[in-house]
């Protein structure tokens, strides 16, 4: 699996989120993903950049195309320094929160996605990797 391009950007201010959001977007477009799987990596996408910033205090983006023979997908990375996940497993969970929306954001970017990675500890930071597959 290779790399072929890359987009980063820092998420600091909610107007960041709606930037991951269009950076997805137009990359999804660009492969000719679907439109239901547009949908579905920017719903994605968007749910993890909120997280990032409200959750994490700001944080990292990157982008990156991937190709894996005559497949080729969307790679998500999102990386913050904040208080960290205590109890990923429960956080997955439908209903979970920790702040005071429907605690439906990571279980609900996993269902959207091909594949996802959390790793987190508490006090050290956190960092999500999602894939999409066209």
């Amino acid at each position: 699996m290779a790399a072929v391009r890359s987009d980063e950007l820092e998420i600091a201010a909610p107007e960041d989120v709606v930037r991951v959001r269009q950076i997805v977007r137009e990359a999804a477009v660009s492969l000719g993903f679907s439109l239901v799987d547009q949908t579905k990596v920017v719903t994605a996408a968007s749910e993890l950049a909120r997280n990032t910033h409200d959750y994490g205090g700001g944080g990292r983006f990157r982008l990156d195309v991937l190709t894996n023979g005559a497949r080729q997908g969307l790679r998500l990375v999102f990386e913050d320094d904040g208080p960290g996940i205590p109890d990923v497993e429960r956080a997955l969970q439908d209903g979970y929160t920790t702040g005071t929306g429907l605690g439906m954001g990571l279980g609900g970017a996993r269902r959207l996605v091909s594949e996802l990675e959390i790793d987190s500890h508490p006090g050290a930071g956190t960092r999500v990797t999602a894939i999409r597959w066209a």
